[in-house]
C-alpha cells in the first residue's frame, strides 16, 4: 500500500532551539521519517557555532544557503560559502563548524540516522524562528550534564579548544 501523506513544514513551524546562542528549527524529524533522517535548518550568528565534536554512528551534511562557515576537522580547514555542501560520514571524525564572519550563516543540515534533532530539543531553549539567544555561560557541571545528554544521542564532545592543539 502507498502512503499517500506528505510532510510538510510551512515557513514558520517546525520547533525552533536556542543550542550555543545557534539558532535551529527541526523542519523534519525522525519521528515523522521512521528514524531514517532529520533535517534542521540552522541560523548560525557572527562567532556561532558547535565545539568540537564527533558522532561515530551518523551522517551529517550542510548546504550553506547564505553567509559562510569555517568547518574544521583533524586533517582540514574548509571555508564553506553560500552555494557549499560539506559531508561528514560515518566513523566519528571530529569536527566542528564556526561562523568567523561578522553576518549570520544559513544551513540546511541533513543527519542519517535521525536523532541529532531529540538531542537539540533536551539541550537548547525554545525560542521563536529566527530569535537568537546569547551563548550560555557553562559551569562544570552544566558541561557534565551536556556531555551526558550528547553521549545518550551518539555525540563525544571535545574541549573548546581541541584544534588549536
Amino acid at each position: 500500500m502507498r502512503s499517500t501523506a506528505l510532510n510538510i513544514t510551512e515557513p514558520q513551524d517546525g520547533a525552533c532551539f536556542s543550542v550555543v546562542g545557534d539558532t535551529y528549527r527541526l523542519l523534519i524529524t525522525g519521528a515523522q521519517t521512521g528514524g531514517k533522517f532529520a533535517v534542521i535548518d540552522m541560523l548560525i550568528p557572527p562567532q556561532g557555532g558547535p565545539g568540537p565534536h564527533a558522532h561515530a554512528q551518523m551522517e551529517e551534511s550542510f548546504y550553506v544557503i547564505a553567509g559562510e562557515i569555517v568547518v574544521r576537522s583533524e586533517k582540514q580547514t574548509y571555508i564553506a560559502r553560500e552555494g557549499s555542501f560539506v559531508h561528514i560520514p560515518l566513523g566519528g571524525t571530529i569536527h566542528n563548524f564556526k561562523n568567523e564572519s561578522d553576518t549570520n550563516a544559513h544551513l540546511l543540515c541533513t543527519v542519517t540516522p535521525a536523532g541529532l534533532e531529540e538531542m537539540f530539543r533536551e539541550i537548547g531553549t525554545p525560542v521563536e524562528p529566527g530569535q537568537f539567544l546569547p551563548p550560555p555561560y557553562l559551569l562544570p557541571d552544566d558541561i557534565e550534564r551536556m556531555k551526558k545528554i550528547a553521549e545518550k544521542y551518539g555525540q563525544e564532545l571535545f574541549p573548546p579548544d581541541y584544534f588549536k592543539s
